[in-house]
């Protein structure tokens, strides 16, 4: 078992991280022109660009650290677990909801609630609570790449090793020593160059990190045994099919793993399913949350490429992420006998969080594919964290310091606010993840949880002209409120957010309710500006027929059968290109070639049915 780094794989992370700080001192100058310029790039960046980053920026260290960890579990049925986020927001964004949002020439989620609700008490209300609850997942998500990027270096670089003045640190705080170290270089270029250092960045990390995902899956198809591994397998581990149950059982030496099983609550199946389904297509329809993903949707060119970029995504993204997720599962898998000391904690359990760390710490993964594995993974931390920082000051200084109390600020001014509040943001973060338990117990509330509260005040607004912004925050109030005193109560202990979730949606729907009929409809005047310019379907006709008057060449836009299909067509496709390079790395052919071919199917239905249709 190799702990300490060659010198080759020392000399790729240094000189990996020597091209963060290049970048950031190279693109300070254009970034500092102006707000737009630092959160936004200026609007000038093209959407493949953004499309990479974006991808990149998703292909987050914890992620991968947890997605190999439930695919070695539950094998092909992990492929819907992620849907816990969801992955398949990024359909719902190509196919309408990007080319929605870009059209309002908005920098931020915040902003564009003046932009739809107007400038009344309610809209003010609302304008405040997306900025707690940007600010609010924001620190969340940079807590839990924080803990996953700690636990993963901490297994190759030994803190007391490599720096003994800190051999006072105790055990249990040291991956959080390593998690504190790496994050000063996202935080320099993040803070240095804005949006367009992220985006540069990430682009370099792509590189290396798809290099690294067929490497590592064609290492794993090398040492596959198809008949040794399906031994070491229960019956099911292999389907992608939804039944009732689980129906996986470990024997043997993998007989501990059913206690994984046990605790993660998935055994009915069905049920997982069909509230991950029912949980994802309504959190999709909110439209994106405010993070990075929506910073990059508004900083596109245009509503066409801001489609496209979405789009981009899962194409960039999947195929070569879960190339590697395989990789590393089966290799997993295989050399479990060899690594098992290493994904037991102190406590002697098995920490599947750390069976990735272990796999790259092993010999079969040669000197150099080592370090540039750990280079890109250190950069996927790196890149996640750069963005959902930029994300989470734009809402600080543009929404609060720019509207609030600084109004005439020079792009100097704004800037250097930039970095004040980007050092206090990693602080608070660096604290969040200190008192986190680990990767999962982070990603479970804040999806299962936290996002609850997003969903219906978030749907209401794009579809329903009567919803006000008094309606839109008692909505994310009544829905905040449970998602964050349900899990400290007795009843819930131990049961996952998913299952509580219609709790808080049910409280969230009534706030909306009541509070849109508390309070007049939004004025006349701003209905009719969002709904011009952003064109969206729904009910609102009585916001259409005073646009007409005004405009009688205006178009209702009667696209909403199209599109659902559309969205039902993308998931399909989506799923698809996940199962088909684990099914590649499987070497199982047969349902290689039925997902290659769905995605080929998929592939030109999407093609004429969305991509000829896409306009500005």
């Amino acid at each position: 078992m190799r702990t300490i780094l060659s010198p080759i794989d020392l000399a790729i992370i240094l000189v990996y991280l020597g091209v963060l700080v290049f970048i950031g001192f190279y693109l300070k100058r254009r970034a500092s022109r102006n707000i737009d310029s630092y959160l936004l790039g200026g609007k000038s960046i093209p959407w493949y660009m953004l499309g990479l980053s974006n991808a990149s920026g998703m292909f987050d260290i914890s992620g991968t650290v947890w997605l190999v960890a439930i695919t070695v579990v539950y094998g092909l049925k992990s492929i819907y677990i992620p849907w816990l986020w969801p992955v398949f927001n990024q359909v719902f964004l190509m196919v309408y909801l990007s080319a929605w949002l870009r059209r309002s020439e908005c920098r931020t989620g915040a902003e564009w609630i003046t932009f739809r609700f107007g400038r009344d008490r309610g809209a003010v209300a609302s304008h405040w609570i997306v900025v707690v609850f940007a600010i609010l997942v924001g620190l969340s998500m940079l807590a839990y790449g924080f803990i996953g990027m700690g636990k993963f270096v901490e297994i190759f670089l030994p803190l007391k090793a490599v720096l003994p003045f800190l051999s006072f640190v105790p055990d249990a705080y040291v991956p959080h020593v390593w998690g504190i170290l790496f994050t000063l270089f996202a935080v320099f270029y993040s803070l240095m160059g804005g949006m367009m250092s992220i985006v540069w960045a990430d682009v370099a990390q792509y590189v290396i990190m798809a290099a690294a995902g067929v490497a590592v899956a064609v290492i794993a198809m090398c040492h596959l045994d198809v008949v040794s591994f399906d031994a070491l397998l229960p019956a099911g581990w292999y389907s992608a099919g939804v039944g009732w149950t689980l129906d996986l059982d470990w024997t043997g030496k993998f007989a501990e793993f059913n206690e994984k099983v046990a605790s993660d609550g998935y055994q009915l199946f069905s049920l997982f399913f069909g509230m991950v389904l029912l949980k994802g297509v309504l959190s999709s329809m909110a439209g994106p949350a405010p993070t990075y993903d929506m910073q990059k949707i508004l900083s596109t060119r245009s509503p066409r490429e801001a489609a496209l970029m979405s789009g981009s995504v899962t194409v960039i993204l999947m195929p070569v992420r879960y190339l590697m997720i395989a990789g590393f599962a089966v290799l997993g898998l295989i050399l479990f006998n060899d690594i098992e000391g290493q994904v037991r904690n102190a406590a002697g359990a098995i920490d599947f969080e750390l069976v990735l760390p272990a796999v790259v710490a092993h010999p079969w993964i040669p000197a150099g594919l080592t370090g540039l594995i750990l280079a890109g993974l250190l950069a996927a931390f790196m890149s996640t964290f750069a963005g959902t920082l930029n994300a989470v000051q734009a809402y600080i200084v543009n929404d609060i310091y720019l509207k609030y109390f600084k109004r005439d600020a020079t792009p100097r001014q704004a800037n250097r606010a930039n970095y004040v509040v980007g050092v206090v943001i990693v602080l608070v973060s660096v604290a969040f993840g200190v008192l986190a338990e680990d990767v999962n117990s982070v990603l479970q509330w804040v999806t299962g949880a936290l996002y609850g509260s997003y969903i219906a005040a978030n749907i209401l607004k794009w579809h329903w002209w009567r919803f006000n912004g008094r309606g839109f925050a008692w909505g994310m109030a009544g829905g905040m409120v449970p998602a964050l005193i349900l899990p400290l109560v007795p009843w819930f202990d131990g049961v996952l957010p998913l299952y509580y979730f219609p709790i808080i949606l049910l409280c969230s729907v009534a706030g909306c309710v009541w509070g849109t009929y508390s309070a007049p409809a939004t004025d006349m005047a701003v209905l009719r500006e969002f709904y011009a310019r952003t064109r969206p379907w729904g009910w609102w006709r009585p916001v259409h027929e005073l646009v007409v008057q005004d405009d009688p060449t205006f178009r209702k836009n009667t696209d909403a059968g199209r599109d659902l299909l559309n969205v039902a067509v993308g998931i399909v496709w989506q799923t698809a290109l996940v199962a088909a390079p684990i099914y590649l790395v499987l070497m199982r052919w047969v349902p290689f070639a039925v997902s290659a071919a769905l995605v080929a199917v998929t592939t030109v239905v999407l093609k004429r049915n969305w991509y000829d249709r896409l306009e500005d």
